[in-house]
C-alpha cells in the first residue's frame, strides 16, 4: 500500500480515536475524584492538549531561535558569538534597507489599505447593491499571495520603449503618451517598493472593508437622525459622530494592517525577490538561511522581526479586554 495512503488512514483514524480515547481517560479520571476537584482539574484537563501544541509549535521554537541567534553560522560548530550578529543587522546596510522598506509598507499599506476601506464601507452603505459591490472589492482577498504576485507580474510587465507593451498598467500609461515604467525594476525613490505595497492594499481593502462594514451597521441610526436633526452636515455627523464610534474597529483593523506588513513576505519573494531596494525583514531571513545557509544570523532576524510585533500584539490584546469590559 502506498505510504502517503497508509499516512492519511492514519490521520483520518488516528486523530478522532485518540481524541475520544483522552476524553474517555479525562472523564474516569475525574469521576474518582471529588466535585471540589473536579471543578479545579476539569479545565486544565481540556485545556491540556491546546496548551501542549502551543508549547511544542510556538514556545518551544521561539526560546530555541532566540537561543541560535547567540550562535554562528555553522550551528554543529556551536561556536558561541553573543550579540554579534544582532550587531550585524544594525549595521549591515541591506539589513537596514529592509527595516527601512517594512517602516514603508507599516505605514503606507496600514493607512491606504484602512483609508480606502473605511471610504468604500460609508458610500456602499448608502446604495441599493451594497452586497455586490462589496463582493467584487473583497474578492482578491480570496487569491493567494503568490497567485496574486503572479497576476501582478503580469500587470507589470515592461518592454524598453519602442517596444509593445505587454504589461497592462504600461499599456495603459501608453494611451496617455507616457513611456513605458519599470515600476518592478526601479529603485529610485523606492518606487517598486509601493508598487509592491499597491498590490497588498488591492488584496486586503476588502477585508479591511468588511470588518469597517459590520461595525458601521451596528451604529444606532437614531444617534445620527438626531444630530442631522441637531442641523449637523453629513460631513460633521461623520466626523463627530460616526468616526469616533469606529474609532475601537479602526484601532483593531490598523493593528492587524501593522502586523501584515511587518510580517510580508510572499509579494516581495514572488515578484522582485526583494532586488532593487525591495528587501523586507521576513525575505532577509529566509536569505540567510536557504541562500547563505547563516543560520545565527537569520535567527537574529527572525528574532528582531518578533520584537517588532510582540507590542502591537500587545496593544491588539488590551484594546480587546478594553472592549469586552464595556461590554
Amino acid at each position: 500500500m502506498d505510504s502517503r495512503l497508509i499516512t492519511a488512514v492514519q490521520v483520518v483514524v488516528g486523530v478522532p480515536a485518540v481524541l475520544i480515547a483522552y476524553v474517555w481517560l479525562t472523564e474516569r479520571l475525574l469521576a474518582a475524584t471529588s466535585n471540589r476537584w473536579q471543578r479545579r482539574v476539569r479545565p486544565w484537563l481540556w485545556l491540556a492538549p491546546a496548551l501542549g501544541f502551543l508549547g511544542f509549535f510556538l514556545v518551544y521554537p521561539t526560546i530555541r531561535t532566540i537561543m541560535r541567534s547567540m550562535y554562528g553560522k555553522n550551528e554543529l560548530k556551536q561556536e558561541f558569538v553573543g550579540l554579534d550578529n544582532y550587531r550585524w543587522f544594525f549595521t549591515n546596510s541591506d539589513a537596514l534597507g529592509s527595516l527601512l522598506n517594512n517602516v514603508l509598507w507599516l505605514v503606507f499599506f496600514t493607512a491606504f489599505t484602512v483609508g480606502i476601506g473605511l471610504l468604500v464601507a460609508v458610500l456602499v452603505d448608502r446604495v441599493r447593491y451594497e452586497a455586490l459591490a462589496k463582493s467584487i472589492i473583497f474578492l482578491p482577498l480570496a487569491i493567494s499571495m503568490v497567485a496574486a504576485g503572479v497576476i501582478w507580474k503580469f500587470m507589470y510587465d515592461y518592454k524598453p520603449p519602442g517596444s509593445t507593451q505587454t504589461g497592462t498598467v504600461n499599456a495603459l500609461i501608453g494611451t496617455l503618451g507616457l513611456g513605458p515604467v519599470g515600476w518592478l525594476q526601479s529603485p529610485g525613490f523606492r518606487l517598486s517598493t509601493f508598487a509592491l505595497i499597491a498590490v497588498m492594499v488591492w488584496m486586503w481593502t476588502g477585508f479591511a472593508m468588511v470588518i469597517i462594514s459590520a461595525a458601521l451597521k451596528g451604529i444606532d441610526p437614531e444617534l445620527l437622525e438626531a444630530a442631522r436633526v441637531d442641523g449637523a452636515s453629513e460631513w460633521q455627523v461623520f466626523r463627530r459622530v460616526t468616526l469616533p464610534l469606529l474609532g475601537p474597529t479602526l484601532a483593531v483593523v490598523s493593528t492587524t494592517m501593522i502586523i501584515t506588513s511587518l510580517k510580508m513576505f510572499d509579494i516581495v519573494y514572488t515578484l522582485t525577490s526583494g532586488n532593487y531596494d525591495t528587501e523586507v525583514v521576513a525575505n532577509l531571513m529566509i536569505k540567510q538561511m536557504f541562500t547563505f545557509g547563516d543560520f545565527g544570523r537569520a535567527s537574529a532576524v527572525a528574532v528582531v522581526l518578533l520584537l517588532a510585533i510582540v507590542p502591537i500584539m500587545a496593544f491588539n490584546i488590551r484594546k480587546f479586554r478594553t472592549q469586552e469590559s464595556i461590554r
